[in-house]
């Protein structure tokens, strides 16, 4: 791993079974995350996917790509445009700086309407 290493992308199909799980998985009862009529009635088109949901998926990207040594030691993300069910997020990453057995590698996640997570990953890969 070397600073400036592009990760392939990963395609996720956002359906509503992802969000509804992922949701559920995180104990986020949120209306807006399994009901499309309260979520229409504040405002949004359909369910959308919570920030819980989009950490664990950032987290798989960045280990499925370093490998079962892999640790996670901090994930910074922000949201942006909401991904709802029909959509497909893809994952992208760029090794922004290596210190030894650690790097930090920058991630976007893109969906139709924009950028649905934007963020830094720094993970440790044992030996």
């Amino acid at each position: 791993m070397r600073p400036g290493d592009r990760l392939p992308p990963l395609e996720i199909p956002i359906t509503r079974t992802l969000i509804v799980a992922g949701a559920i998985a995180s104990r986020d009862y949120q209306d807006v995350h399994h009901d499309p009529e309260l979520a229409r009635q504040k405002g949004s088109p359909d369910i959308f996917m919570n920030i819980l949901t989009t950490n664990g998926l950032v987290g798989r990207y960045i280990t499925d790509h370093f490998g079962p040594r892999a640790r996670l030691r901090r994930v910074a993300i922000r949201l942006g445009a909401p991904n709802h069910p029909g959509d497909t997020m893809v994952l992208t990453g760029t090794v922004e700086e290596v210190d030894g057995d650690t790097a930090t590698v920058r991630i976007v996640g893109a969906n139709g309407l924009g950028k649905h997570v934007t963020g830094t990953v720094t993970v440790r890969v044992e030996g």
